[in-house]
């Protein structure tokens, strides 16, 4: 049966609605996969990212499922479906083993599933908001890994300017050279600032920072490192516009 697999280079997004659009290509998605899992562990924050926006559908799915009928904070059903996922995904999940997204997908409900009968030992109050020292917010499941990266950007983990670069490069897997020529930047540097966002993206998801609501403590933490960055970025920007520039070739001596 003709299956239009496709073929060649193939943004993610595009692979993963071709994927859900063909729920018996078992032989495809293992291979999926298996590839992604191997990046993910070779310490490229960027392909564990892509992993996490591969797997959101089934994620959000899974959270839909728990938080039905839960009167605790939505939030930490995101953040334990997301911790035993990435688990799997960097460790648990025998890739060699046949269909290795069902393994990740049970990592994650494994998590989401101990959370639920680990509260059914307490007694939840109706509203302890008056006794908080920070409002919590139930938060929605990220529909999209889009979310997640405006999410880090209101935390001050990637830059504003960086945004949309980092969508289009590491989600939509467009060219860096060509992206960094639309906005008139040059490649490397741009690289080197999706590198470091990946980074700390990277460490945000492991620490629940993405999913969860950062304490007032981690806020303020976050806003002075990005202060730090921005400021530092500045400094260097501005000393090399202030710098003087060499004579591209030496003065004609005189008469």
């Amino acid at each position: 049966m003709d299956l239009d697999i496709p073929v060649g280079e193939v943004p993610l997004p595009a692979l993963r609605d071709w994927l859900m659009a063909h729920p018996s290509a078992y032989a495809v998605r293992d291979a999926v996969w298996r590839e992604l899992i191997r990046r993910a562990r070779q310490g490229k924050p960027e392909w564990v990212i892509a992993a996490v926006g591969m797997a959101m559908p089934a994620l959000v799915a899974m959270a839909g499922t728990f938080t039905s009928g839960y009167r605790g904070d939505p939030a930490d059903i995101d953040s334990e479906l997301l911790t035993g996922f990435l688990h799997g995904l960097r460790h648990s999940v025998d890739p060699a083993k046949d269909a290795p997204h069902a393994s990740l997908c049970f990592a994650a409900w494994r998590a989401g599933r101990d959370l639920r009968l680990a509260q059914q030992e307490y007694v939840l109050v109706a509203d302890i908001e008056h006794a908080a020292a920070e409002s919590r917010l139930p938060l929605q499941p990220y529909g999209h890994v889009d979310l997640l990266i405006y999410r880090a950007e209101s935390l001050g983990l990637i830059d504003t300017g960086d945004v949309e670069a980092y969508i289009e490069i590491r989600l939509g897997r467009r060219t860096p050279g060509l992206v960094a020529e639309a906005r008139g930047v040059d490649v490397d540097v741009l690289r080197m600032r999706l590198n470091r966002a990946d980074t700390r993206i990277a460490w945000a998801l492991s620490a629940g920072i993405l999913t969860g609501t950062p304490s007032p403590e981690v806020r303020a933490e976050l806003a002075k490192r990005h202060h730090l960055s921005t400021t530092a970025r500045a400094g260097k920007a501005a000393a090399g516009r202030s710098a003087p520039r060499r004579n591209s070739r030496p003065a004609a001596a005189a008469a």
